[in-house]
């Protein structure tokens, strides 16, 4: 190895060390893929158990049952979704040698939090009028927003995965009466999407 090629590979050292100062790289893609699968069940069944739910009618005002019934199995999908992702990057993190819960990882969950919590709160005062489509859009709209906050200590396709989220849920909200659907698209077919890019490129 000559001297060239030795500053080269310590560049790259210095590169990787500094990255992983900002970048939380113990995100795993097959978590997106298994996030997306959930929803797309998640959707299946809501769809199954009531199939009225793709068409609430011109007052896009669901019945109180329906309503909080679909949020119940949203709110297993997320459980679902946050502890498979927390078992999955601790799982990756450990085999790189990092802590989950360092500077870079407590910066990310308080970005993330902050979006989230905000949509969840709107998404919920949104079902309590029976608003369901307007939850369904406001549910993607902020996640959206809050992977776009997070994304500089992400990966990049996190970024444009938040900003398919907010496009798809704008739609929802300019072709009322599909929630349910532009709901499956977001965190289902979006979500196994992006976490078999990120799978592919950094797994």
């Amino acid at each position: 190895m000559n001297q060239d090629d030795a500053f080269e590979k310590d560049l790259a050292s210095i590169h990787q060390l500094m990255e992983r100062s900002v970048k939380f790289v113990s995100l795993s893609g097959l978590s997106g893929i298994l996030a997306g699968t959930y929803a797309l069940v998640g959707a299946w069944i809501g769809y199954y158990l009531y199939p009225a739910s793709m068409m609430v009618g011109d007052n896009q005002v669901a019945e109180p049952q329906t309503a909080w019934s679909l949020a119940g199995i949203a709110a297993v999908v997320l459980v679902a979704s946050i502890g498979t992702g927390l078992w999955l990057s601790a799982r990756k993190a450990k085999r790189s040698g990092v802590s989950v819960w360092n500077a870079t990882g407590r910066r990310l969950f308080i970005n993330l939090s902050i979006p989230l919590i905000t949509g969840g709160c709107f998404s919920l005062i949104c079902l309590w009028q029976g608003q369901l489509d307007l939850a369904a859009s406001a549910t993607m709209i902020f996640y959206g927003l809050a992977l776009i906050n997070a994304s500089p200590n992400l990966y990049d396709e996190v970024r444009y995965l938040g900003i398919s989220e907010i496009g798809l849920g704008l739609g929802s909200m300019l072709i009322p009466g599909y929630g349910l659907l532009f709901w499956a698209a977001g965190f289902g077919l979006l979500h196994i999407l992006y976490g078999t890019i990120m799978y592919r490129k950094y797994e």
